[in-house]
């Protein structure tokens, strides 16, 4: 199967053909004709797949055919993240290229004005993160009369960023008669109800059972925290000159691995939610060049990186979720290469573990490389100490075990040999223990003259003023009746 059997546009051919595509992927496949005959669709599919294009060539064919009189926004694409948005929109330009079509994308992080002058001069694609489209709806910056069609790209993970609500607020803002695409890569029951409501009589596509790539080699090395980064520096260099995409959990360990690499001598860069879109941007047109072989990025990178060469992918910490490892490791083996995906696991990270395999439905292979061992124990240390029978269950109302209160009932704590009768004439107070009321008992045994002020009773304390007084730079010395020198700051100082 080629992509003439599609009847696209020869300009679309055409650059088909320049961006070096032969045959189309099974997504394209499949959902390239239901789209161009105009029905709504869900795609299902993992990151790699060939989404972008199973959804911008139907379109373009549809525009370029169908020329309209106006400038107006006749397609919108939303997507979760700025690399993602740019993504698409490098996609769309290189298949318009030769046609009169503009487009657009829309992000948070840089000017409104070019995005304003843009929208004014007139285009009919629209590239947009919900947040600042969002914006520029509620300015009356772009209106969507003319809108033919609806994308939302990566919906799954717009959800888990919180975008849901935005995205109602969008949908609000447009036409009811349109064609709405859905693609995720998985399908959650928020992703279920928003399709329910936002598409008709959808055609489902679904690619692969959800299942991650066939091309990456999968592999987890055990090793301890201390470990992590000399085992990371010995795989680069095993690696050779292949790009590398390293995830990190946090933005702080991001950026200091980064720096790391680079004192070590590796062409490294990070990708991470504190840096500008202009850092972002210079940061991901590095890497594709080749200016940069690693690329340290957070779940920010694990979708919207559409590089091919991508070799390996090392998951420095282990992601949160089973989906998001399949995110993660769908930046490698994309457009039928190979790659492989390597995870790091200390024996707290076990439990994540299982869950991967059981949603990939495979045992993950375990590797053990020489000198990089984890300390004896540690796996065994992670999992839960089975509980003893002699020992029952504890539950809510059970007496604690083997804590300070079971000591006092079994009568070993330090001072539970002592006589808990009258107090023995003679002994002292603090020898045993006084069961008489708390009021009956004397403050003390030493006579009021000897007690420290606090234990004083309040007829003997100091007014409150006299003791400001006391305690003050001057003023009178209420126990000798003199007049008390004022203190001098520097008390080293010599009189002149």
């Amino acid at each position: 199967m080629s992509f003439d059997s599609f009847c696209l546009h020869d300009s679309l051919i055409a650059n088909i053909k320049r961006a070096g595509y032969e045959t189309p992927t099974p997504i394209q496949a499949e959902a390239v004709p239901h789209v161009m005959e105009g029905h709504d669709l869900m795609g299902l599919a993992q990151t790699g797949t060939g989404k972008t294009a199973a959804f911008l060539l139907p379109i373009l064919h549809r525009l370029i055919t169908n020329p309209a009189r106006t400038r107006s926004p006749r397609t919108l694409i939303l997507a979760p993240t700025r690399e993602l948005a740019e993504q698409i929109f490098r996609s769309t330009l290189d298949f318009m290229r030769g046609t009169r079509l503009r487009a657009t994308v829309i992000y948070g992080g840089v000017g409104m004005f070019p995005q304003v002058r843009a929208l004014r001069q007139g285009v009919d694609v629209i590239v947009a993160c919900p947040g600042r489209l969002l914006d520029h709806l509620n300015q009356g910056n772009v209106r969507f009369d003319g809108l033919e069609t609806l994308v939302l790209d990566e919906a799954d993970h717009m959800f888990d960023m919180g975008f849901l609500p935005d995205i109602k607020r969008i949908l609000a803002a447009l036409p009811a008669k349109r064609q709405t695409l859905l693609f995720s890569a998985t399908m959650p029951p928020a992703i279920s109800g928003l399709a329910a409501e936002t598409l008709t009589d959808p055609v489902t596509v679904r690619i692969g059972h959800l299942a991650p790539l066939s091309t990456v080699e999968h592999a987890i090395y055990p090793v301890s925290h201390n470990q992590k980064a000399p085992l990371l520096l010995h795989l680069l260099g095993e690696a050779g000159k292949e790009s590398v995409i390293v995830f990190t959990r946090t933005k702080h360990r991001a950026k200091n691995l980064a720096q790391q690499l680079c004192r070590s001598g590796h062409k490294a860069t990070c990708l991470q939610g504190n840096l500008s879109q202009r850092q972002r941007q210079i940061a991901m047109d590095g890497f594709r060049r080749g200016s940069f072989q690693i690329l340290v990025a957070t779940d920010i990178a694990a979708r919207g990186i559409d590089v091919s060469q991508v070799a390996h992918v090392v998951n420095f910490d282990i992601p949160d979720t089973a989906e998001a490892y399949t995110h993660r490791i769908g930046r490698t083996g994309r457009a039928e290469r190979d790659g492989q995906a390597h995870t790091f696991v200390t024996g707290e990270d076990m439990g994540m573990v299982r869950a991967i395999e059981s949603h990939m439905k495979k045992p993950l292979p375990r590797r053990n490389v020489e000198g990089f061992e984890p300390e004896p124990g540690e796996f065994r240390r992670s999992a839960p100490a089975p509980r003893s029978a002699a020992r029952p269950r504890q539950g809510y109302g059970a007496p604690r075990q083997g804590g300070y209160g079971d000591r006092q009932r079994q009568g070993d704590r330090p001072y539970g040999d002592r006589p808990r009768g009258p107090r023995p004439e003679g002994a002292r107070a603090d020898s045993a223990r006084d069961d008489r009321p708390r009021s009956d008992r004397p403050r003390s045994d030493r006579p009021a003259a000897d007690r420290p002020r606090s234990d004083r009773p309040r007829t003997e304390r100091q007014p409150s003023d006299e003791r400001r007084s006391t305690f003050g730079l001057g003023g009178a010395d209420n126990r000798s009746g003199n007049q008390r020198p004022r203190r001098a700051y520097n008390d080293g100082a010599s009189a002149a």
